[in-house]
């Protein structure tokens, strides 16, 4: 059997396809992924920068000085850290310790997210959130201002009432005269008793008509002040001079609620109404004769028990309002860009999800990576092991290394030099090569004596 016929069954012990295009793509895109992690660090480092420069007080020059290295830190420890990350945690197979750089990329992140993240959320949606911190105190200053004015012009509600009062009082005085009460008539002391009461209703109604105008101007002050403010949200300037004229507004408008509710002309008319009841005093019958002075003390008498009735409804109603709950304005508080969006960071959560992405997106290539390592490691091994081959596959192992000896046997013995001329050439039994043939050592000639002899 000659080398060249014998059967050349080998296991090919090769990388398949599939691991060196994974392999070979890797090494390719490794300038790739380094330049995609810098350029993401730089930009979480420039909106840091943005960021954190509206934090720090001092002069311009300190605080530009402080931010520049506050950003640069920030870029370098980014970069280092998911650089660390795609160079150990993709070649880590032990399941400790692949949940060991599992752990210490989960606290980078958070480390990440703690020191820059919220700063770059700031630079995005800072100004949108000093917005929303604005429109929302408009919101409440609005709703305390109509509160303000609801309590100041509840007491216009008893106007009506004074009014009917004072003329019932005024009627019944026109009636005396004419002798409708007492039965005669004049300006008696029914007459001047009655003008009297009406006289002082009709002054508590030009109160309460006073303060509405009062009211009224207060409560055009004050949205005049709210239409400032809606302005000064909607304006386009630098947000800063808008949150400063917003906050010295936002003083006039408190001021304008406080004036509201001293204005309430509430208080004043339950003190005309205790003073109507406990203040009377019955005037001395002014009858010529006994039968006269005595129709008059009777009444008298009427007219009290209806002005304290008067009274005790006016009371009650001005209780009703008192009791209403006294406005409490809250002081605006301004807010800086970074601390604008912790507070309403429910509201922008596409810029939180787009500030988080720039420092975390290299997590992404990181898994990418531990992904692609993975399958590289799995092509990479033989297709079968001993584990789970079968008995035909065992025998036709045992076949192949068999056909594979000879193969080489067969080379072996292809490589023995032939000694003897004509002799049929075969394979040494032993695989020591055979001795040369024995010459007589009369027929052995030196090289020189040779030569001679020739």
């Amino acid at each position: 059997m000659s080398a060249s016929s014998a059967p050349v069954s080998q296991l090919s012990l090769a990388r398949s396809p599939t691991s060196v295009l994974l392999a070979n793509g890797v090494q390719r895109l490794e300038v790739t992924l380094k330049l995609t992690t810098a350029i993401l660090a730089l930009a979480a480092g420039v909106y840091t920068y943005l960021g954190v420069r509206e934090l720090l007080n001092g002069s311009p020059t300190t605080v530009l000085f402080a931010a520049v290295i506050y950003s640069v830190a920030v870029s370098v420890g980014i970069y280092s850290f998911w650089v660390f990350m795609m160079q150990f945690m993709p070649h880590v197979t032990h399941a400790t310790g692949r949940s060991l750089m599992a752990g210490c990329m989960l606290l980078g992140s958070l480390m990440i997210v703690a020191m820059s993240s919220w700063l770059n959320a700031s630079a995005l949606a800072g100004a949108a959130a000093i917005q929303q911190h604005l429109a929302i105190t408009v919101q409440n200053y609005t709703h305390d201002l109509d509160a303000a004015n609801t309590n100041a012009i509840a007491a216009q509600g008893l106007l009506p009432d004074i009014q009917l009062a004072s003329s019932r009082f005024a009627k019944l005085a026109e009636a005396e005269r004419a002798g409708s009460l007492t039965g005669t008539s004049g300006s008696g002391t029914v007459v001047q008793l009655l003008t009297q009461m009406s006289s002082q209703l009709d002054g508590l109604g030009q109160q309460v008509q006073d303060s509405a105008k009062r009211v009224s101007g207060l409560y055009d002050q004050g949205t005049r002040s709210l239409a400032r403010m809606r302005e000064l949200i909607s304006d386009r300037g630098p947000i800063a001079s808008r949150s400063d004229a917003f906050a010295t507004e936002s003083l006039t408008l408190m001021g304008v609620i406080a004036n509201l509710q001293q204005t309430s002309v509430a208080p004043a008319v339950k003190r005309a109404a205790n003073s109507l009841a406990s203040g009377f005093i019955a005037p001395a019958a002014g009858g010529r004769t006994g039968d006269l002075a005595d129709r008059q003390t009777a009444v008298v008498g009427k007219v009290e028990n209806s002005i304290a009735t008067q009274a005790a409804s006016l009371a009650d109603a001005a209780d009703k309002i008192l009791a209403m709950p006294r406005v409490e304005p809250a002081r605006y508080q301004t807010l800086s860009p970074a601390e604008a969006v912790l507070r309403y960071a429910g509201d922008f959560i596409p810029s939180w999800a787009g500030a988080i992405s720039i420092d975390l997106m290299p997590a992404v290539l990181v898994l990418i990576l531990c992904v692609v390592h993975a399958a590289i490691r799995r092509e990479g091994l033989p297709a079968v092991s001993a584990s789970n081959l079968t008995a035909g596959d065992l025998v036709t192992a045992m076949q192949v290394a068999r056909e594979v000896e000879e193969a080489r046997r067969a080379a072996d013995a292809a490589s023995v030099p032939v000694y003897a001329q004509g002799a049929p050439a075969r394979a040494p039994v032993a695989e020591e090569p055979l001795p040369p043939p024995a010459v007589a050592e009369e027929n052995v000639k030196s090289l020189s004596s040779a030569r001679l002899g020739k």
